[in-house]
């Protein structure tokens, strides 16, 4: 999640939304909002490194903990993979002689790489890549201003445009707003780094109801000004890579060139962060014996899970193929199930099991996760068939892999027992 990630998918929603991506934002943030108190709570009664896996298995069942570890690992794993895809759009874009393929594997050895090298050094760049997006993100708002001032786009810097118009539609409103949970995916990740946080029953909480205000914010203004300086939704000659031809066309040159070095940084600062998330969460799941122990071993020296890492830049190399929108939609599908059990995860685990329902209590640990759950529920229905199909497929083999292994388990508890 950075402050650039608003550019990646705006050409997609705002053909999508027609034009109303910002209200679509706004959707998506009330949501959020209502989860992220959610993970807040959970991370003070479990703060480790398995997030949404370890609060479902602990305080629901351990077989829909697993099943909820592996939906979440869509948007974790895959995440990394539609960074690279955007990265290589871009790219391609700004140099059509060289081949998709080949900014694909060069971003993923890169990022790779870097993440193998340590979590420190992760931390580092991605403080340094976050500084450098937030000034490329006031260099383009200050272009579209001016442009807007001087009469390009609607010419104006107020108007309802952006959030209602004659031909709006709730139902696609919500369509948009099911993709637009790409753009906060990683706001939850913070939880993965529990064991890694000084005093983290307090710090988790504050940061992540803080992450995803500040970006829904950002999001929201960023995505307002994009419309209004470009309003016809449907005269760009590539969605997928619709901000750079707003920058082209506000900035020449110049804000053409400064945007795509901006693209790339934040293309490295998502990847680093969601390939450390993925792995610390498949870490997580071979710890607890639901994966192989290998995906519990830490290299000796650098302390990164060496071959999770090696794993997730493998998987990111299928960014040479796919759609951007299903690819999108696909990856909300394994975060939206994440969403929806954490905020379950309060209801069992403070009103169910410890019995906290008198008083404020009830508000809190019911009526807060219930209202998160059904916005959660209303999103996952607006998602697109298509990856609706690729999610509960995901799902299955989720559900597959569990009986083989527990049958395996208990094979190999019956014959220590006979013998």
């Amino acid at each position: 999640m950075d402050p650039l990630v608003v550019f990646d998918s705006y050409g997609v929603v705002a053909q999508e939304t027609k034009g109303h991506v910002a209200l679509s934002y706004i959707v998506i943030l009330v949501a959020l909002l209502f989860t992220a108190y959610g993970y807040g709570q959970m991370v003070k009664a479990y703060p480790s490194a398995g997030s949404t896996y370890t609060y479902t298995q602990k305080s629901i069942h351990p077989m829909i903990g697993f099943l909820v570890g592996w939906s979440v690992l869509l948007d974790y794993l895959f995440l990394p993979m539609v960074n690279f895809a955007i990265g290589s759009a871009y790219l391609k874009a700004a140099f059509p002689k060289v081949p998709h393929a080949i900014w694909v594997f060069a971003l993923a050895a890169i990022v790779t790489i870097i993440n193998i090298l340590g979590v420190k050094l992760t931390a580092n760049m991605n403080t340094l890549f976050v500084t450098f997006q937030t000034l490329v993100l006031i260099v383009f708002v200050g272009f579209v201003v001016k442009g807007l001032i001087s009469g390009m786009g609607q010419g104006t810097l107020v108007s309802i445009s952006p959030f209602y118009t004659a031909n709006i539609d709730l139902s696609l409103i919500m369509t948009g707003a099911s993709i637009l949970c790409f753009s906060f995916l990683g706001f939850d990740a913070v939880t993965t780094l529990s064991e890694e946080t000084l005093n983290p029953k307090k710090t988790i909480p504050r940061a992540i109801f803080l992450i995803a205000l500040i970006g829904g914010v950002l999001f929201t203004a960023t995505s307002y000004f994009l419309h209004l300086i470009h309003p016809n939704y449907l005269s760009f000659k590539s969605a997928d890579a619709a901000s750079l031809e707003i920058a082209s066309y506000i900035g020449g040159a110049f804000l053409h060139s400064f945007f795509l070095v901006g693209t790339m940084v934040a293309v490295f600062s998502s990847s680093l962060s969601s390939s450390t998330s993925a792995s610390r969460l498949l870490f997580a799941m071979g710890r607890e014996g639901s994966f192989p122990k290998i995906f519990a071993y830490l290299h000796p020296k650098w302390k990164t899970p060496v071959f999770n890492l090696l794993l997730i830049g493998f998987i990111s190399l299928t960014a040479i193929f796919g759609e951007l929108e299903v690819i999108y939609s696909f990856i909300s599908f394994g975060a939206l199930i994440g969403f929806l059990f954490v905020n379950l995860s309060v209801i069992f685990h403070y009103y169910l099991r410890q019995k906290r329902r008198k008083g404020f209590d009830f508000v809190r640990y019911f009526i807060v996760p219930l209202i998160g759950a059904a916005f959660t529920l209303w999103l996952f229905t607006s998602l697109n068939l298509s990856a609706m199909a690729l999610g509960f497929s995901w799902l299955i083999i989720g559900v597959l892999y569990s009986v083989i292994v527990s049958k395996r388990k208990k094979e190999l508890a019956f014959k220590f027992d006979k013998g």
